[in-house]
Order: C-alpha cells, then sequence, then structure tokens
C-alpha cells in the first residue's frame, strides 16, 4: 500500500494559492481514480481507493503546512507504511512553471512543509515536484507562494493535474521516469525535465 500526499493550506482563503498545488493534484486523483469522500483522520483528510493496481491512501494534512509531517507520521505509523512508499506532491520554486520532477529522497530546499515531513519520516520519501517559478527575490516567496496563480496559469495548472492524476498508474507499474515521460508527452508546451 502506498501514501500519496498532497501538500497545501487548509481552508477556502488557501484553495488557490500555488502553495496548495499539492492539494490540487490530490483531488485531482480522488477524481480520476473514483476515490471515496474524504473523512477526517490523522490531522488531515484521508480516503482509500486503487490508482491503476495499487492500494492507496490519500491524504491532505489539515494541520497547515509547516506542520504536514506530523499528519503524515500519524498515517504512516497507523498503516505501517515505510517512507519509501510514501508519494508527495508539492510546489517548488526552483523550477519554472509547469515543469515536473519526480525524484525520491533529497533536501527540502527551504520549503517547511518538506522540512517537517523530515523531521517525521525521515528523507527516504518519493516528491512528485510540482514547479510554480521563483518571484526573483527571496523577500518576495512568502507573499508569492500564498497568492492564486495568475488567470493566465490557472488552466494549464487544471491540466496539469488532471494529467498526472490520469497517468499516476505509471508510477506503481513501471517507474518514475515512465510518469514524467508520459506528462511531457501529454503536456508539450512545457519542458518537463526528467
Amino acid at each position: 500500500m502506498w501514501l500519496i500526499v498532497g501538500l497545501g493550506n487548509p481552508g477556502a482563503a488557501y484553495a488557490q494559492h500555488r502553495h496548495n498545488v499539492g492539494f490540487m493534484v490530490a483531488d485531482a486523483v480522488a477524481r480520476a481514480h473514483r476515490f471515496p469522500a474524504y473523512s477526517k483522520k490523522f490531522g488531515g483528510e484521508l480516503a482509500d481507493g486503487m490508482v491503476g493496481e495499487t492500494k492507496c491512501l490519500l491524504l491532505k494534512p489539515l494541520t497547515f503546512m509547516n506542520h504536514s509531517g506530523q499528519s503524515v507520521g500519524e498515517a504512516c505509523r497507523f498503516y505501517k507504511i515505510a517512507p519509501e512508499h510514501v508519494l508527495v506532491v508539492h510546489d517548488d520554486l526552483d523550477l519554472a512553471f509547469g515543469k515536473i520532477r519526480i525524484k525520491q529522497g533529497g533536501g527540502h530546499g527551504g520549503h517547511n512543509g518538506l522540512r517537517d515531513m523530515d523531521a517525521h519520516i525521515g528523507k527516504d520519501y518519493w516528491r512528485v515536484r510540482f514547479g510554480i517559478d521563483h518571484p526573483g527575490h527571496k523577500d518576495r516567496v512568502h507573499d508569492y507562494v500564498l497568492s492564486n496563480f495568475a488567470k493566465a496559469e490557472q488552466a494549464d495548472v487544471a491540466d496539469l493535474c488532471d494529467i498526472i492524476a490520469a497517468e499516476l498508474p505509471l508510477f506503481f507499474s513501471q517507474s518514475h521516469e515512465a510518469l514524467m515521460s508520459r506528462i511531457a508527452y501529454r503536456f508539450p508546451t512545457k519542458d518537463v525535465i526528467i
């Protein structure tokens, strides 16, 4: 069994923020693979279902970004899921808008959600890094990630979330490279780096 985690902040005020793209992808996965409604558990919203042939739990921590690891850690301990079977979707300032990278392990890159995940479950989990671009200066980062995607970006964000969700079975049945290649094929206007 795998745990798929979308990172974000709870509440309608945050719903369309760049920092909430993990929640957006999680909801797209739930729709694409017909997961049942979320229930409240482990300080988050949890649903279980199948992604292709793989049994998966889908979790959106409601602990706010900086404490995401608490919710994920509780779920991992309860279900005895190793970090190697955790797939976390998050925004990434270091990637241009629309670029996707998938990798296992690594540093948190200043991302507070990942920093808290590292503290609770270690660093060996998988990450789907969703590029949101950088505002150009570190002093602008806080306001940038806590603002909505630009109107010109919103359709692409929705499309890319749906593509990731639809093609996600490739991650489990083949490899992360196969998933990234398929995303690049279906989203050809953006340069998806492998």
